[in-house]
């Protein structure tokens, strides 16, 4: 099978610089170990030291937090790379004493628990990081080695499946639903289950269930609370921790303080149609589920989110509806542009602006998407 060149490979140039960590952040198996190491083919074996912060003897390595032990380790070496750092003890101050006392040395690290990179490497590299993310397979990459046809047949596939690199390795459609149960078990899930406090793994299950059917729609944490027998704080908490293991995401709703516009709640998307799929314990094919609109929907969102990200678009992005139910899907501010995007699986000619959001936002724009625009519209 073809390997996939990945977006972020060509800011590894411009993001890469001595005495600097470049971070990069995203679910486990998304293919940040594989970029890693295509990037590292070409350098030479002698000047690079690769560590695996899941490797107790790698670790051990770092832990003497000495100038000395650290020039003795990379001695002749120009590039430093450390998979999975966040399981290293201390690592923000043991990259930040690297970065500061070995002269020239690139460091990358890697991550996939963004609350645990961040709250150990935040404050000790500021001024020393740059940080990329890398998410599963976006169509954007998979356009580079596939014509429309071949999108247009795997469309439905990419609704159900989503886009871990793994499954395209996987020809049968049961090998690919116990692939991404199984990411949701070993990974996902015992990503937010080793974080302290978080008892759980019921509670968090069904909390993700309830997510995973209310896709496209306000959630209310005081209404999750009340269906699992948890407090408002605690739901709040555990769906802070799933944002932060690359589960789900989060969008506002958007306001410009108009008296009838809702921003109390929030939707939430998740970065994986197929997690989203295997939550709910559902891959039948289109054509036999009553949820089409919710896989379009969080596979829209999720795709424009990659699709931003590898462009360097540097917007916010929200929802809008009103207590009279007029709404819009997305809404895109970027700078003093306004966009806004009805999705439609099928394209609806009778598709309109809502009438409230006309005379509000006059000069925003407005676009229905749908099967036959989509394309354009992810980068794909």
């Amino acid at each position: 099978m073809q390997n996939i060149p990945r977006a972020l490979q060509a800011d590894f140039d411009r993001k890469l610089k001595p005495n600097k960590v470049l971070m990069i952040l995203g679910p486990r198996r998304s293919g940040k170990t594989a970029l890693v190491r295509q990037f590292t083919k070409d350098v030479d074996h002698q000047q690079c030291l690769i560590l695996n912060g899941e490797d107790v003897l790698d670790a051990a390595l770092l832990q003497e937090r000495s100038v000395a032990n650290y020039s003795r380790l990379l001695a002749g070496k120009t590039l430093l790379v450390i998979d999975e750092a966040q399981h290293i003890p201390d690592i923000g101050l043991i990259l930040k004493l690297i970065v500061d006392s070995i002269d020239g040395i690139q460091v990358i690290a890697t991550g996939s628990s963004s609350f645990d990179m961040h709250q150990q490497v935040g404050e000790p590299l500021v001024g020393r990081k740059n940080t990329l993310f890398l998410y599963p397979l976006a169509q954007m990459e998979f356009a580079k080695i596939e014509d429309l046809k071949a999108t247009i047949e795997k469309r439905e596939e990419r609704l159900i499946f989503g886009g871990y690199p793994e499954l395209i390795h996987f020809s049968d459609w049961k090998d690919k639903e116990d692939y991404l149960y199984q990411i949701m078990n070993d990974y996902l899930l015992k990503d937010i289950l080793m974080v302290d406090g978080v008892k759980n793994s019921d509670k968090l299950y069904s909390l993700l269930r309830l997510v995973a059917f209310q896709v496209g729609k306000e959630v209310s944490l005081e209404e999750l609370g009340k269906q699992l027998g948890m407090s408002k704080n605690t739901v709040e908490r555990y769906l802070d921790l799933l944002s932060k293991v690359f589960v789900v995401f989060k969008i506002g709703g958007y306001s410009r303080n108009l008296r009838k516009e809702i921003v109390k709640n929030s939707r939430w998307y998740f970065y994986d149609n197929g997690v989203r799929n295997a939550i709910i314990q559902n891959f039948n094919r289109l054509d036999l589920r009553a949820d089409v609109g919710e896989l379009w929907e969080n596979y829209l969102a999720v795709e424009r989110m990659k699709f931003q990200n590898y462009s360097q678009m540097h917007c916010n992005n929200y929802f809008w509806r009103t207590y009279d139910q007029q709404e819009i899907d997305w809404v895109e501010e970027e700078g003093d542009k306004l966009r806004a995007f009805e999705f439609k699986y099928q394209n609806s000619k009778g598709s309109k602006v809502p009438g409230a959001w006309a005379k509000a936002y006059p000069h925003a724009s407005y676009e229905t998407i749908h099967t036959g625009n989509y394309l354009d519209w992810i980068g794909g």
